[in-house]
């Protein structure tokens, strides 16, 4: 019954919120509007889920734009930044997101930023309008993972995350996302039942003076602190 309630909920919720974006979004310039509608679809979503979500690291947040940069365990962690983060932000999202009926659709709408990975040159176009957007002083999340881990382990990272970053030159914060995997595996649609999630937000990696040979190192700075931050689970 309480996935029937959960099934229900989103359903009509994502359709309900996705036509006020798409009625708000003409007149919303910033997208602070659009992202607060983002924001509550998250968190009706999480309320009837019975999913509490657990922030640290908030302090670290003090001079955006930033790049934020996640682990990606499970379905929930798109509810879960959407809900608890503080500042509005756009997502980098693959293509096929974007055909998805009235949620796809809104995505556009809203501005979050469509990635073709079989098309380099389209690739290469939709970077520099995006890089434009971060010194602008628009927030992105991504997960350089490209795709949720199976069991909740950190997956090879895709280099196209850090030749955007190592363009826009904004730093670079890590997030870890701890409990998600538990409650709703790859392949789960609804939440197996109640919980918590745990965001965790790193220190920022500056990259104002990094150049753009230094995509390795960078890249390895911030898994080494992803995996900090997802070590310790829940504490």
């Amino acid at each position: 019954m309480r996935k029937i309630l959960v099934f229900l909920n989103f359903i009509i919720t994502t359709l309900f919120l996705c036509i006020i974006v798409f009625i708000v979004a003409p007149f919303d310039r910033k997208g602070e509007k659009v992202h607060t509608i983002g924001r509550l679809w998250a968190i009706i979503h999480m309320k009837v889920c019975g999913i509490g979500i657990v922030l640290k690291g908030e302090e670290n947040i003090l001079k955006p734009p930033y790049i934020f940069m996640c682990n990606h365990q499970s379905a929930l962690d798109i509810f879960s930044l959407l809900a608890s983060l503080p500042l509005s932000f756009k997502w980098i999202a693959k293509r096929e997101l974007f055909f998805i009926p009235f949620f796809g659709w809104a995505l556009k709408r809203a501005g979050n930023i469509s990635v073709d990975r079989k098309r380099p040159r389209e690739a290469m176009k939709v970077l520099d309008e995006t890089v434009h957007k971060i010194r602008e002083g628009t927030n992105i999340v991504l997960f350089p993972e490209g795709t949720r881990s199976q069991d909740g382990t950190l997956l090879p990272f895709k280099k196209g995350s850090f030749s955007l970053a190592l363009r826009a030159l904004v730093p670079i914060v890590p997030v870890g996302i701890c409990g998600s995997s538990n409650l709703q595996p790859k392949g789960s649609f609804v939440p197996r039942g109640k919980g918590v999630v745990y965001i965790k937000i790193g220190k920022p990696i500056p990259l104002e003076d990094a150049s753009r040979h230094e995509k390795d190192r960078i890249a390895s700075e911030v898994r080494s602190s992803i995996e900090r931050l997802i070590a310790c689970q829940e504490n």
